[in-house]
Formats: C-alpha cells, structure tokens, sequence
C-alpha cells in the first residue's frame, strides 16, 4: 500500500480539520505533538487533508527520520468518516483511499489491548 509502512504495528490518526499541506516534516510533527497529543516518532501514521480535501498527506517515523507520502486526486474528494475519533482503523484506511462510503458498518468482536484502537481490517 505505502512502501515501508507497517499498517499490523501502526495505529492511523487523522488530523480532522483541513490543513495547509505546504507544510512538511516538522511543521506535521509539531502539530502531531500540540494538537494530536501524540509522539510523531511511535511509527504511528498521521494524517492530514488538504483544505479542498482532494490532496492527503500521511507523516510517519521510518525507522531513521521522517518520511511523507502525498496523493492529488484529479476528481473527487477524499471523505472522512463520520465519528469524530482522532483515529481510524485499517478498513476505514482503505475506504478514504478508495472513495468508498459506508453507511453502516457492524464489526464482529475483536480482542483489544486496553486503551489502544483496534486496527481491523
């Protein structure tokens, strides 16, 4: 999917306000840190929309620096889902990527580890 991310140890955030995406590594990480509350060097993915919602970009830790990975649709929009969570799962990853939007989605139970977001998919 993305070279040299890992989506079985990663967990996906998703910045939900548009962004300006002139910005790159440390202008993404330090709004990881103040707005996300997270550690943008865990390996996790952080994603931001750009303010037309037709550009996306992921910032994540690759074992030695930073690393983005940037998509420009030429039609359409990228759709976030409806929950306000500050993450997503791998099958909404899939679906943003995809441009597919599911109404109602029912998840069969799956085991978690306390106070991290399953990442099904």
């Amino acid at each position: 999917m993305i070279p040299g991310m890992n989506l079985n140890s990663s967990r996906i955030f998703v910045y939900r306000r548009a962004c300006d995406l002139r910005r790159s590594f440390d202008k993404l990480a330090q709004m990881v840190m103040d707005e996300l509350r997270e550690d943008p060097l865990s390996g996790d993915w952080f994603v931001f929309l750009g303010t037309d919602r037709r550009k996306i970009k992921v910032l994540y830790w690759d074992r030695d620096g930073y690393a983005l990975w940037y998509k420009r649709l030429e039609k359409g929009k990228f759709v976030l889902p409806e929950d306000e969570n500050s993450w997503i799962d791998r099958t909404a990853w899939v679906h943003l990527l995809e441009g597919v939007r599911a109404e109602i989605v029912q998840r069969q139970p799956r085991y978690q580890i306390a106070g991290r977001p399953v990442n099904s998919g």
